[in-house]
């Protein structure tokens, strides 16, 4: 994994200011600390920072073609580079290195843009063509890399790893986009092309961006989810569709091992971590190695799944390295992780995964698979129960009237029944993901300031609007795939992966690998019935426990489904650490202008005590954590006077020469 920056001249051929892009470099360093490289060329440069995994000693980027008029920066992984290297010397295409970064150049040279359908991995990268003066950006399917682009008012494209690397610069200041707080309180992350940063877009999953020398920009998305129409969902014998389910996954487990440093697991108590670790395990055991290992134990009676994570470890015969987290660690651990994210964060165990991140990397490792992306092919979330439970009260007509129930107690300002009957409408429906942003979101309508919200509302702002979706395909698929489709969408890149995946390894310079996000793997759990997801009202994941009672005690291969998660509150009341305190005091709030303080005060009220809590009340407490950390965001990146932390600052420097 690494960081990319550069810029590109969209109105002449303008030199960039090396100074500034070193300092863009500088502010990524963490995603690449090994080496640095840059490229400078009339009206475009080139920078990456290098985390050294694939060819250590040849691998420096930029990477070029045989006659040097092709070059490429990259930020990530490509699995199948050794198979596309042997296609591409079969045409004559001679290699310089062993990089996986170098098939970039060739692919080029064969397929120019349509270079994205032949990766298999996880990737941000830009490939310049010098001789046609073409730039391409892309981003992975599955948004597990990050790329984010400005537009300067002078004409320059900038595109960065992390916005930190865009505000290094100097040639943007760090603006709040009001629409990006709407997305928090909506999503609880940023799914979509939104940020919190006005004028930066973040570049959707599965789209590539191609610039000509004339200025002009073509994006077009390479990649997307589809689901058979409901009825013609793939059955079939189950022991058959389990051994295929479960080939890819061992394939891919396979290829993720590909490096050329020892690669890690994290192991949790859940199914999926343990099963990514066993199959691991199993492959590098054959190669006469062991995998090392790495857990979190929450200094929480309900939350500790230590236990479980040794049975798993006991099958390996390794002992894992364990990380205590309670609630004083993760209040000391968010400045780092809301500074990692450069979004607010709601999931408090992202703090502990970015604990556990510094752990893998004080014990000198790069890179580690993890379990994330099985819950979003399987429907592994409780909420895909509770919606199947409610689809019965659909069936009989009831649709409309719990939902205008639970949606008229807003609170203070309440909102008509006609803006949330949109809302599902842009967002597919009545289902389980529709069910949950629509009700979670009611809580911006009950902490927004009152002028904030009325802001919001005249301008027509809605992070729903924002949701691109193929709304006619999506009516013909089963609700369940409709649910994990915008799943994919905003969950997965906009939350899991940015705020439990590739920022919070990659802030301690360690690389995440998701097995279970692999295009052949996905592609065919999408095909799936839906009763091979979810059985009844309750067996989540089901064909793939199936597989997973093959290679696991089902103490944990049939273990139900546990969210892996901190205390919310508990770590920021009772006692309340300074730098809350100071954020969610009347002057800080009144400052930001964007939430109430009564409202605020009740909520510290009600939640004040250590118990974990379920219902309404832990919707308050998922509320107040947004408060807490959207304020941490705004002193760390905007105003730098909430709270006695100190802010982000860019590299300082001066930045001589021409823009």
């Amino acid at each position: 994994m690494c960081g990319i920056a550069g810029a590109f001249d969209l109105t002449d051929d303008r030199t960039f200011s090396a100074p500034r892009l070193s300092a863009m470099g500088q502010a990524i360093e963490h995603r690449g600390p090994d080496e640095a490289g840059s490229f400078f060329d009339a009206g475009v440069a080139l920078h990456n920072q290098r985390l050294s995994i694939v060819d250590l000693e040849n691998g420096s980027q930029p990477i070029y073609n045989e006659d040097d008029s092709v070059v490429a920066v990259f930020n990530g992984e490509i699995f199948n580079h050794l198979e596309l290297r042997q296609e591409l010397e079969k045409k004559g295409h001679r290699f310089r290195t062993s990089t996986d970064t170098e098939v970039l150049v060739h692919l080029w040279e064969e397929h120019g843009r349509s270079l994205v359908d032949h990766l298999e991995g996880q990737f941000a990268l830009a490939v310049y063509d010098r001789k046609a003066r073409t730039l391409l950006l892309a981003r992975d399917p599955f948004g597990i890399c990050p790329l984010f682009i400005h537009r300067t008012p002078d004409g320059w494209l900038l595109f960065a790893s992390e916005v930190k690397a865009l505000l290094a610069s100097g040639l943007l200041e760090a603006e709040l986009d009001h629409r990006g707080v709407d997305h928090i309180f909506t999503f609880f992350a940023m799914g979509t092309r939104r940020t919190m940063f006005r004028g930066v877009e973040s570049l959707p999953q599965g789209h590539s961006l191609v610039v000509d020398g004339d200025g002009q920009i073509d994006e077009f998305q390479f990649f997307d989810h589809d689901f058979p129409d409901s009825g013609r969902e793939l059955t079939g014998d189950l022991d058959q569709l389990a051994s295929e389910f479960g080939s890819l996954l061992e394939r891919s487990v396979d290829l993720r091992l590909r490096a050329d440093v020892p690669v890690v697991s994290y192991l949790s108590g859940g199914v999926d971590s343990s099963l990514v670790a066993r199959l691991a395990g199993k492959v590098l055991s054959g190669r006469g190695k062991a995998l090392e290992t790495f857990t979190i134990q929450i200094r929480h009676p309900k939350l500790d799944e230590t236990e479980l994570a040794l049975r798993t470890a006991r099958l390996l015969g390794t002992h894992p390295i364990t990380i205590t987290c309670g609630e004083e660690e993760i209040a000391e651990t968010y400045p780092a992780l809301i500074a990692s994210a450069e979004t607010p964060v709601i999931d408090t165990s992202s703090a502990a995964l970015h604990r556990l991140a510094s752990k893998v990397n004080e014990c000198g490792y790069k890179v580690t698979l993890t379990g994330e992306g099985a819950d979003e092919a399987m429907g592994g979330y409780p909420w895909h129960k509770y919606s199947k439970v409610l689809r019965i009260l659909d069936k009989i007509g009831l649709q409309d009237r719990w939902r205008k129930r639970f949606t008229g107690r807003a609170g203070r300002h309440r909102l008509p029944w006609e803006f949330y009957q949109e809302r599902y409408r842009r967002l597919g429906g009545y289902h389980a993901m529709s069910d949950l942003y629509v009700f979670c979101g009611l809580s911006g309508s009950r902490l927004f300031h009152q002028d904030f919200l009325h802001e919001i509302h005249r301008a027509g702002i809605d992070a729903t609007a924002d949701i691109e979706l193929p709304l006619d395909k999506m009516q013909r698929w089963d609700p369940l795939n409709r649910s994990l489709y915008l799943g994919y969408k905003i969950m997965l890149a906009g939350l899991l992966m940015t705020h439990k995946g590739d920022r919070p390894a990659l802030a301690n310079s360690v690389e995440a690998r998701f097995p279970f996000l692999d295009r052949d793997l996905i592609a065919f759990c999408n095909r799936l019935s839906p009763e091979l997801k979810l059985r009844g009202f309750s067996k989540d994941k089901f064909l793939l426990r199936r597989y997973a009672d093959q290679h696991l005690d089902r103490a944990v291969s049939q273990r139900p489904k546990h969210i892996f998660r901190a205390a919310y509150t508990g770590s920021f009341l009772n006692p309340t650490p300074r730098y809350v305190e100071q954020l969610l005091s009347e002057e800080s709030l009144a400052k930001t202008g964007l939430f109430d303080i009564p409202t605020v005060r009740h909520f510290q009220n009600v939640l004040s005590g250590p118990h974990l809590r379920v219902g309404p009340h832990m919707l308050k407490e998922v509320g107040l954590v947004g408060v807490i950390s959207t304020q941490l965001w705004h002193h760390l990146f905007v105003s730098g006077d909430l709270c006695e932390l100190p802010a982000w600052q860019p590299p300082s420097g001066k930045f001589a020469g021409t823009r």
